[in-house]
């Protein structure tokens, strides 16, 4: 059997643990992970960004490291994988600005194949327009964004994730052990 293989949607100041940690566990798992960014290259780089609750009214943010991508963006296709994964940070911010990105988003989720969002990931669900009339959790503060784009906000605890069908959220990277888990079970199931 074939291995599957699972498209990740980087940019600059994604989160550190929620693009270091899926990309190195799914493989771990045998996992195919190609971590792509538009107008970057295979080799390119992006910067991370480490945030943390540590006291204040939202997260903070340190320097994170360089993760290199490992895939070329301007040759990936939807139907050349079985899952789609986007890590939060400060990227799907900007990332949703890219109509090219957005149109992945809107194959995956055509194609009902699994789609796995996590902090200000689901920025990209919303713009893309893929979360009317469905349950989806996001860091809180992306809240208003999933309610505006017709969407219902699964208020959950930090280490929680939601299932709405093919789509696996949670608020932020201490849910990695549940959102992981759930991600991997409904990929296994197609």
């Amino acid at each position: 059997m074939a291995k599957k293989k699972i498209l990740m949607l980087v940019g600059d100041y994604a989160e550190d643990y929620e693009t270091m940690v899926p990309f190195q566990a799914l493989q771990m798992l045998g996992y195919s992970v190609d971590a792509v960014c538009p107008d970057k290259s295979k080799g390119d780089y992006i910067m991370t960004a480490i945030h943390d609750f540590d006291g204040a009214q939202t997260y903070s943010e340190k320097p994170g490291h360089r993760f290199v991508l490992n895939a070329d963006f301007a040759a990936t296709r939807a139907e050349d994988y079985d899952a789609l994964l986007i890590p939060g940070g400060r990227a799907p911010e900007y990332l949703r600005l890219n109509p090219r990105v957005i149109e992945l988003v809107q194959e995956f989720d055509a194609a009902r194949k699994p789609i796995a969002a996590v902090c200000h990931g689901p920025q990209l669900l919303a713009a893309a327009g893929v979360l009317k009339g469905r349950t989806c959790s996001a860091y809180p503060a992306c809240a208003p964004e999933v309610r505006l784009s017709g969407g219902h906000y699964a208020d959950i605890g930090i280490d929680q994730a939601h299932v709405d069908g093919h789509l696996v959220t949670a608020p932020a990277w201490p849910a990695h052990p549940q959102w992981l888990a759930k991600f991997v079970d409904i990929l296994e199931q197609k």
